[in-house]
């Protein structure tokens, strides 16, 4: 059933329903996931209405309460304007930008929580709603934002390559750690690529910073058979490791380096291997940050199986971190969304929202997911995405993510 930008209609015997408030059981779900909130969703005079805070902290407006004119103004830039909606407890009239509105149904006040008409409240700001009167369920797309989206590279990424210019990095995967605790250039997937005809992989970076795109070096390893511990807990190794992918990343011309070291803490002391990797990562930065170069830490989550990562102190030295927020299960299907969520909310205790990006796997997720995904990382306030990987995403995929993100 369709809604109005200030209504939503509903069915038969619902709509003969008159004031006061009738409470039948509303849930929303936003961006394919529940939203939960204070004071329970209600329906006046055909008019759902829901805690005003709660839908507006979700999708990142910024909200203002006037105890003594019980009004509530709230206020977002949307596609490039800033729009002020001032909307006042028992008045059927909204202020929008200046210019007066008309409510169906006046902001309430119920067990503390401002309730607002949820169609005319969504409208103003983007968001695209839906009514299922069967379930008595609102579905709330979130609008289009910018926010920060990298990606990875890899060995059969270059399909996809026409993609880098709309994303703000990539991570190029040209290296690995090997079995001797040794960072090395070839291997079964991780090695420097040959050119492709002109297209050498530095012409593919230079153009890649040319025309906006950060370009990180990336370096793989995974502690399967040890080889990440040996070079973390050897001095010598690590620092020659050290001094390879600075060089690297200075002579080939990229903005940063993006550490992806795989495995670590599943067994034995997880708190050495916490302080192993954290100290890496700060004798790292000791050479990077002279050369202006950008830290970037793909980790497992917090709510996985693998506990070798210092999220708080990781982040005093990173630029950002990746929640590897995927494999929960198979890695073939896509990812619960409560893990997701838990991943996310477990690692916000210890950094900044504005330091973490949501990673997003395309060995899980497909054009019907993702955008889940992206929504919680957007309702978090995250500082982005991270996609892995560049020739796994799909055209299908693409434009999808193009309905919830700026993708230019």
């Amino acid at each position: 059933m369709a809604i109005t930008a200030a209504t939503m209609l509903i069915s038969g015997s619902q709509a003969a329903l008159a004031a006061p408030v009738a409470k039948p059981s509303v849930s929303i779900i936003l961006d394919g996931y529940p939203l939960s909130f204070p004071s329970e969703p209600v329906i006046v005079n055909s008019t759902n209405m829901v805690p005003f805070r709660a839908i507006a902290e979700a999708l990142r407006i910024s909200v203002v309460w006037d105890p003594a004119k019980k009004a509530i103004t709230a206020t977002k830039t949307v596609q490039g304007q800033l729009k002020k909606v001032v909307l006042q407890l028992n008045k059927k009239q909204a202020i929008v930008n200046g210019t007066a509105a008309q409510l169906t149904a006046a902001p309430i006040n119920q067990a503390g929580s401002t309730l607002v008409p949820l169609a005319f409240f969504s409208s103003q700001f983007g968001a695209g709603v839906a009514w299922n009167g069967a379930t008595k369920t609102v579905t709330i797309q979130s609008p289009v934002e910018d926010i920060y989206a990298m990606a990875y590279y890899a060995m059969s990424s270059f399909k996809e390559r026409a993609y880098i210019d709309s994303l703000d990095a990539v991570s190029f995967g040209w290296s690995r750690i090997n079995k001797e605790g040794e960072l090395i250039f070839d291997g079964i997937d991780f090695y420097w690529p040959q050119a492709a005809g002109e297209i050498t992989p530095e012409r593919i970076v230079a153009d890649a910073a040319a025309n906006g795109t950060d370009p990180y070096f990336m370096v793989f390893g995974t502690d399967g058979s040890g080889e990440v511990t040996k070079l973390l807990s050897d001095p010598d190794l690590s620092a020659k490791a050290i001094e390879a992918i600075v060089q690297t990343a200075k002579e080939k011309g990229f903005k940063g380096v993006a550490i992806d070291f795989e495995g670590l803490g599943l067994t034995g002391d997880r708190k050495l291997a916490q302080q192993q990797f954290t100290g890496f990562i700060q004798n790292l930065q000791a050479k990077t940050k002279p050369l202006g170069l950008k830290i970037s830490l793909a980790l497992h989550p917090l709510n996985g199986a693998y506990h070798g990562y210092d999220y708080k102190e990781l982040a005093k030295v990173a630029d950002e971190l990746v929640i590897m927020a995927y494999h929960y299960e198979d890695g073939e299907s896509p990812e619960p969304m409560k893990r997701v969520d838990e991943g996310i909310r477990l690692a916000l205790k210890e950094v900044k929202k504005d330091q973490l990006l949501l990673g997003i796997s395309f060995g899980s997720e497909n054009a019907q997911t993702v955008n889940d995904k992206i929504g919680l990382a957007k309702r978090y306030g995250l500082k982005g995405i991270a996609l892995w990987r560049l020739g796994m995403i799909g055209d299908a995929a693409y434009q999808e993510m193009k309905q919830t993100i700026v993708m230019e």
